[in-house]
């Protein structure tokens, strides 16, 4: 068997681990995020001969590649057939500009692929092991559910759900709190932020080490990882044969996981000309990107983007990280990245609500594409991308910009734009009449705490 790839801390004080020492652990012990030693790399010729492959199968090439010597090979292909059974379209808007729909899964949002597959690599560390697990996890809109739906009814994983209780629509509430079972939610008078500031003060926490804690969150190497291989999938199905080029891609971007499962690929050898973040309002990382000096936004802007209204990225120091530098928790840089590279390989741009609003709107009357608020601050940034460097607007040029949520989440916003009720996907249906379970829960560490205590 070859040799296991370590994890490192981005805090650099932890000892490095396995794979799923990392994936049970969720955050270091230093309250840093897990990076591999090294990034596997993939040939061109095997990059290209994705193309014949199902997504399961892209997926089970690129993961084993991080869990070398932690699963049997067998064991992790018959996981991701499992977890990856639904469609990935990948929509023509005009010449070769495309959006990626990475909404068909069970919750209608893009943390299905992480989710889903988190929790079954989770499930079978811990029956091989005996162990229970008892996951914390803050989600600004699709988190949440995706998570929820991932782990309902395991008997070996209790799951506990924090989300700030008046930025999410009522269909995200929904999808969390009518499970029950083993899924406890959480609603807090609060910002995203100080959830997620709860849930990583819990995990540094001595008096709580009984409870096995890990996370869920994109701090969790075992969410990122699967986020690499959707990026591959794109390249594979819209490239042209026999042709050297490279893609673009755009992704709307809020703790900066999903951005970092690219900038991975990227790493990995996928043949990318340029990432494009887009952020909504919350524009900590473009003004970052420019001075090379980072501020966080506290408390965080709400924009109708709900699930990008983060102040302060988690996964922002995994990407200083890659680029030859440190930045802790708190958003304090130890040593400074190489920002051109970053420069160079990065082009980022905050996005209003108004420029938002209006990109669903021209995007629906213009090409008949409908996108939801998320989706559409990935299109925007790529717009801006293409105004700024018209010459990359070439009609030859491929571009795909990320769209992460089916906009029957955002009903309201999306009538009041263009006059249509998005259709409802199956993973929605029903969730009106269902009784829901959720407790209201101040901004305390010491309550959040107690519950804990009190509960498990």
């Amino acid at each position: 068997m070859k040799e296991k790839l370590l994890y490192y801390s981005t805090n650099l004080k932890a000892e490095k681990v396995s794979f799923s020492q990392a994936l049970l652990q969720g955050q270091a012990p230093d309250r840093g995020l897990y990076l591999p030693e090294s990034i596997p790399q993939i040939p061109l010729d095997v990059i290209f001969g994705y193309s014949q492959l199902p997504y399961y199968q892209i997926a089970y090439d690129v993961m084993r590649r991080f869990l070398t010597g932690e699963i049997e090979d067998g064991e992790l292909a018959a996981l991701v057939e499992d977890a990856y059974d639904y469609p990935v379209p990948l929509e023509k808007v005009c010449d070769r500009k495309f959006i990626m729909r990475l909404d068909q899964g069970p919750t209608a949002s893009f943390k299905d692929f992480a989710a889903r597959m988190m929790g079954r690599l989770m499930q079978y560390y811990l029956k091989l092991n005996g162990q229970k697990l008892l996951i914390l996890t803050a989600t600004s809109g699709d988190t949440g559910s995706a998570v929820a739906n991932a782990f309902y009814g395991l008997d070996n994983i209790q799951v506990v759900v924090l989300f700030p209780g008046t930025e999410v629509t009522d269909r995200q509430r929904k999808q969390m709190t009518t499970l029950g079972n083993n899924v406890h939610v959480l609603a807090l008078d609060a910002k995203f932020d100080d959830c997620q500031a709860l849930v990583k003060q819990a995990f540094s926490d001595p008096d709580l080490e009984h409870l096995s804690l890990s996370s869920a969150n994109s701090i969790n190497i075992g969410r990122l990882i699967p986020q690499i291989v959707y990026y591959f999938y794109a390249f594979s199905r819209l490239r042209l044969e026999n042709h050297p080029e490279e893609v673009i891609f755009s992704v709307p971007s809020g703790n900066f996981g999903d951005m970092m499962g690219g900038i991975l690929a990227m790493k990995m050898g996928l043949p990318v000309k340029k990432f494009i973040i887009a952020t909504n309002e919350n524009d900590e990382f473009p003004k970052y990107l420019a001075s090379g000096h980072y501020d966080k936004i506290e408390p965080s802007k709400n924009c109708i983007s709900s699930a990008m209204n983060v102040g302060h990225p988690s996964n922002l120091a995994r990407l200083v990280a890659l680029y030859g530098g440190q930045m802790d928790e708190k958003g304090i840089i130890h040593q400074a990245a190489d920002m051109d590279m970053m420069r160079k390989e990065i082009f980022s741009v905050s996005v209003t609500d108004q420029q938002t609003r209006e990109t669903i709107r021209k995007t629906y009357q213009d090409h008949h594409i409908l996108l939801e608020p998320h989706g559409a601050v990935g299109w925007a940034g790529l717009l801006a991308y293409f105004k700024e460097y018209p010459h990359e607007a070439d009609q030859a040029q491929l571009c795909v910009s990320l769209e992460t949520a089916h906009p029957a989440k955002f009903p309201e916003e999306i009538q009041r734009l263009i006059g249509l009720n998005p259709p409802l996907p199956k993973s929605l249906e029903g969730l009106d009449g269902k009784a829901e379970f959720v407790k209201n829960l101040p901004v305390d560490y010491l309550d959040f705490k107690k519950f804990l205590l009190d509960t498990f």
